[in-house]
């Protein structure tokens, strides 16, 4: 079956935390300053702007956007590890930057942690750029170049 990317609606918070605690999982050994990843996700789905990526009907990625000041911010983007290579982080990515032009944004910031240097490689892959460093986070950016808001 074809995997799906909608907007989460309230009936997809229990899983959608349980997908973000199984992509994170991997890191709580070595970050001990991990924030609860998953906490409020019920609020965030009500309040910003969330996608979930399905099949068959489960649960198996998210990504959370917030607009402030003009910019469109990756707040977290999270792939169930049994799914990975499927893409969809990639596909995610695609529609947060589609989501950014759409509304008329012409950058995207988004912060991730020092001891995730992998996920630092993958964004410079990516296109983004590092611009601050502040205790463990990392804050990059990526130009979309001018936008207009469509519809």
């Amino acid at each position: 079956m074809p995997i799906e990317i909608r907007k989460a609606n309230a009936a997809d918070a229990e899983a959608l935390a349980a997908c973000i605690d199984a992509a994170y999982a991997k890191y709580a050994s070595r970050i001990s300053d991990l924030p609860p990843v998953s906490s409020g996700i019920s609020e965030e789905i009500e309040q910003s702007q969330v996608w979930v990526a399905t099949e068959s009907g489960e649960v198996i990625a998210g990504l959370f956007l917030s607009a402030h000041e003009g910019v469109l911010k990756l707040a977290n983007i999270a792939v169930h590890p049994e799914h990975g290579g499927k893409g969809l982080g990639r596909a995610l990515m695609e529609r947060a930057e589609n989501e950014a032009k759409r509304q008329g944004m012409s950058e995207m910031h988004l912060s991730t942690h020092v001891d995730m240097p992998e996920n630092v490689r993958l964004y410079q892959y990516l296109g983004w750029q590092e611009y601050e460093r502040n205790g463990n986070r990392v804050s990059m950016r990526k130009n979309l170049g001018s936008a207009k808001k469509t519809v």
